[in-house]
């Protein structure tokens, strides 16, 4: 499979059959107004962090104002700017993904919640932190000769892909590998830093982000993803349940804690809140995809379903937030330039739900056609002016590779409105 980039220009190449990945549309695997209304959001829905088991997604937003204290500096994320700047991976615009090296980088930067975790297992059951479990593209294994034997091919829901793949290593294992930068055509210069980083657990991110809090003095949040959980389910390596112990030992599966959840597959965040009162946020990609754990149950619906106002306040009951993709935001028309925005903004805030879109990138083949400047697939467009246009829509935040453009692009916001 192979990505065009603006003016017909490769941006990468990648191995035939690998499937698409929701997060990164086009990407093959193994490498995605009202101030005063949004800031209510951002206090009754956020703010609090957390679900409580037994009421609905609105109803926890009603219980959650007035709460919102985490951590030993307090505050919540009701104290967070709105809109709200997420550290996509880290700071995966100027780094490695899912290393310290980008998760550092990303609150050096300005993000006001990295992050930190794409989680899947290893064959020892535990969670790491890999875009994917495929780890051909993002670590130098093709390069251990002693692994040579562990390439193997696999269905990935519903894809066949080729590679290694992290639970058929155990996590001693992996720790001898060291991270590479997943898409060198459009950020060569991410590569001066392949072979620093080793692959992260979570546990060690827990520890991380109360060493950070501890050293900047504030609360450092974090906003792991549960990756594929219908596939490691099936192999006996259940991630929910999982991550559920690790938060808990480490004191994190609060209402209030400094820790929001997500997955593209909503039964996985409906498991997530019998489990533990964290934030839960369902990610949705484009309206016609099913979600995988629809597809393997033989639920028909498609994402078109699961935003319509019946859909959005199903989600309600069992999570506080979802993650779009941009383009359900702002749909684009066929030369890739912004149209009229939807409703979902204004219908998602009806159901109590807050949205933190994704993912916003500064160089040219991931921006709208009418801001992309040249057809470099490592060149900067305006991403200032993408940022302001779904800024406008009232959305309550954004994940983005360049946190430090995101913050600078949400000054302009509030000076220009």
């Amino acid at each position: 499979m192979q990505d065009i980039a603006a003016g017909g220009a490769l941006m990468e190449s990648g191995q035939t059959g690998r499937p698409v990945d929701p997060r990164e549309p086009g990407e093959p695997y193994g490498r995605e107004r009202g101030t005063g209304r949004r800031a209510l959001l951002g206090a009754a829905v956020l703010g609090a962090g957390g679900a409580v088991p037994g009421l609905s997604g609105t109803a926890r937003a009603a219980e959650a104002e007035g709460a919102g204290t985490a951590g030993p500096h307090g505050g919540g994320l009701k104290g967070l700017p709105v809109p709200t700047i997420i550290g996509h991976r880290g700071a995966s615009g100027y780094r490695p993904e899912h290393t310290f090296g980008s998760y550092e980088l990303a609150l050096d930067l300005g993000a006001d919640i990295v992050e930190a975790g794409d989680l899947v297992p290893t064959k020892d059951g535990q969670l790491v932190c890999r875009h994917e479990p495929e780890i051909g593209g993002t670590t130098d294994v093709a390069n251990h000769p002693e692994f040579a034997g562990r390439r193997t091919t696999k269905t990935l829901d519903g894809v066949s892909t080729t590679g290694w793949f992290t639970e058929d290593f155990t996590l001693a294992e992996l720790k001898t590998l060291r991270a590479v930068e997943r898409i060198p055509a459009n950020r060569p210069h991410n590569t001066l830093y392949d072979g620093r980083f080793e692959i992260p657990t979570f546990e060690e991110v827990l520890k991380w982000q109360d060493e950070q809090t501890r050293r900047r003095g504030k609360q450092v949040w974090i906003y792991p993803e549960l990756k594929h959980p219908t596939y490691f389910r099936k192999l006996g390596l259940g991630i929910e349940e999982r991550l559920a112990r690790v938060l808990r030992r480490h004191g994190k599966h609060r209402r209030t804690s400094p820790v929001l959840l997500q997955s593209f597959e909503p039964t996985s965040i409906r498991r997530m809140s019998g489990l533990v009162d964290n934030t839960l946020a369902v990610l949705l990609s484009d309206a016609g995809s099913r979600p995988w754990d629809f597809v393997a149950t033989g639920d028909p619906r498609t994402v078109a379903d699961l935003i319509t106002p019946e859909g959005l306040k199903e989600i309600a009951g069992y999570a506080q937030g979802i993650g779009p993709t941009l383009d359900l935001i702002i749909p684009k028309d066929s030369a890739g330039r912004l149209t009229r925005p939807t409703t979902l903004v204004a219908d998602a805030h009806r159901a109590g739900l807050i949205l933190h879109p994704y993912t916003m990138r500064n160089e040219n083949p991931f921006l709208p056609a009418e801001f992309r400047r040249g057809t470099d697939p490592d060149g900067y467009g305006d991403a200032f002016g993408a940022f302001a246009a779904y800024f406008a829509t009232g959305i309550d935040g954004v994940f983005t590779d360049n946190a430090d453009t995101g913050v600078l692009a949400r000054e302009d916001f509030r000076k220009n409105r």
